[in-house]
């Protein structure tokens, strides 16, 4: 059995810790065995190595996430690159052409699909290893998972499902329900109803030939090329909603949706991350603060209190989720971004007369980790080491770097830098497009940078 996780999101319901390139899987708000802080996606896929399903798992995100993933899973997983976002049915098929031509997967290879941040315990993942055997046995084009649920919520989707006896433990779909009110809710438990938690199996040749009848290709490489011109559709929509042999497997454990700020804060095993004070008389308050400044927080009751570089948060927990229907009118570049490499953080970011525009950043590149071998179009920078020691590049020359060295680099400079000791960075941008796309990459590991940029004729300065 293969497991692909779906590794996408806006960013706006876990504002402002969460943005664009750092949803909620990222955000390291969890615990682990250990009692150090760990993000959703490094939960489950220790869950997944725990059940031993590590090696057959690959990971399906667009561009702006692989950074994160690959640097908070250690480039554990295998991964599936989203030319774009165009939704889960795009993303399922892109991953089932990937397994069948490039990975020479079988028609019949059973593939699981679930989110890559579902709260669980372990028995969970087990409960997912036995849908294989569900699709062998019922025959079933589709094969779900249902949570039993424990209240009647309004925020998720039910599965109504054949109360008939079989003598299995699936059992055949008859209808869904999206999101119904709390007494339409509590009705449909009554009559048997397990909440829809996005997991589903299927055997690899029905979605390959749901792609062959539209017409698309089922070669990873062509369907690549013609991503962006794919729907964006989701695949309950486009291939649940038409499967006509489907059953559900019930799931009778711990299952919990961390999507909103309420949920999440439930979960933490502690009220406070970061600097500040919360006082004595608050009640069911989190402080979350990833700025270098205290925040306090006298008095209160039931409150979030979210610092981060994109903003700063403060609300009732129960009204928190509407902060998804707030976000929407600011346009801000994300501030913070985690990389293959290590981080970074916007500092200042100024817009002058005649599209001049200056950026400030302060940049951490891991030890042993490098920036890319890369030069910028629109652009020069002035690098200021202020922690730790490097290797630096520019223009093939290479000198070694250390705190109070000043590095300039013009518009097309060629240029890299690799920590040998943790390593920070202030680095001022200058020009017209201060932009994550005005960077042109020509070699990415130091290996290849040496072989390739430095050769023999190397010159070295201390």
């Amino acid at each position: 059995m293969k497991l692909v996780l779906l590794s996408g999101g806006s960013g706006k319901r876990l504002w402002p810790l969460s943005n664009d390139s750092r949803s909620k899987q990222f955000l390291k708000v969890l615990e682990d065995t250990e009692l150090n802080l760990q993000s959703m996606v490094q939960k489950v896929w220790e869950q997944i190595q725990n059940v031993g399903l590590a090696d057959s798992t690959i990971i399906a995100t667009g561009k702006s996430q692989e950074d994160m993933i690959k640097s908070q899973l250690d480039n554990q997983a295998g991964l599936i690159i989203e030319p774009s976002r165009r939704d889960t049915f795009p993303a399922i098929a892109l991953a089932a052409s990937y397994l069948y031509s490039h990975m020479g997967g079988n028609l019949d290879e059973v593939v699981g699909i679930l989110p890559v941040d579902p709260y669980v315990d372990d028995q969970f993942f087990n409960r997912v290893k036995d849908l294989e055997k569900t699709i062998m046995n019922s025959n079933a084009q589709l094969a779900l998972i249902g949570v039993k649920p424990t209240y009647p919520s309004s925020k998720y989707g039910y599965i109504v499902p054949s109360l008939n006896e079989s003598g299995e433990d699936y059992f055949a779909v008859t209808r869904f329900t999206e999101k119904p009110s709390e007494d339409a809710a509590r009705e449909l438990i009554d009559n048997g109803a397990l909440w829809n938690c996005g997991v589903f199996a299927f055997e690899l040749g029905y979605i390959i030939s749901i792609l062959e009848e539209k017409g698309l290709p089922i070669q990873y490489g062509e369907l690549l090329k013609q991503y962006n011109q794919l729907p964006k559709i989701s695949f309950d929509y486009e291939v649940v909603e038409k499967t006509k042999e489907i059953v559900v497997l019930p799931y009778d454990g711990y299952w919990k949706d961390l999507g909103t700020w309420n949920t999440l804060t439930e979960e933490m095993a502690t009220t406070q991350i970061g600097k500040g004070v919360i006082s004595e008389d608050s009640e069911n308050v989190h402080l979350i603060n990833e700025l270098d400044i205290p925040v306090t927080v006298l008095g209160a009751k039931n409150l979030i209190v979210a610092v981060s570089p994109d903003g700063i948060l403060v609300s009732d927990k129960d009204a928190s989720p509407r902060i998804k229907e707030l976000v929407g009118v600011f346009d801000n570049r994300p501030m913070y971004e985690e990389r293959r490499w290590g981080w970074y953080r916007v500092l200042d970011y100024t817009k002058f007369e005649e599209d001049k525009e200056v950026l400030t950043k302060r940049i951490g590149v891991s030890a042993g980790k490098n920036l890319s071998y890369q030069l910028h179009d629109f652009r020069d920078e002035v690098w200021t080491i202020i922690k730790g020691k490097g290797e630096f590049i520019l223009n093939g020359e290479l000198i070694f770097v250390k705190p109070g060295d000043i590095l300039k680099i013009k518009s097309g400079d060629k240029h890299a830098i690799r920590a040998i000791t943790d390593l920070e960075i202030i680095e001022v941008q200058t020009g017209t497009q201060l932009i994550e796309e005005d960077i042109v990459r020509l070699y990415m590991t130091w290996e290849e940078i040496q072989e390739n940029v430095l050769g023999f004729e190397t010159i070295l300065k201390n």
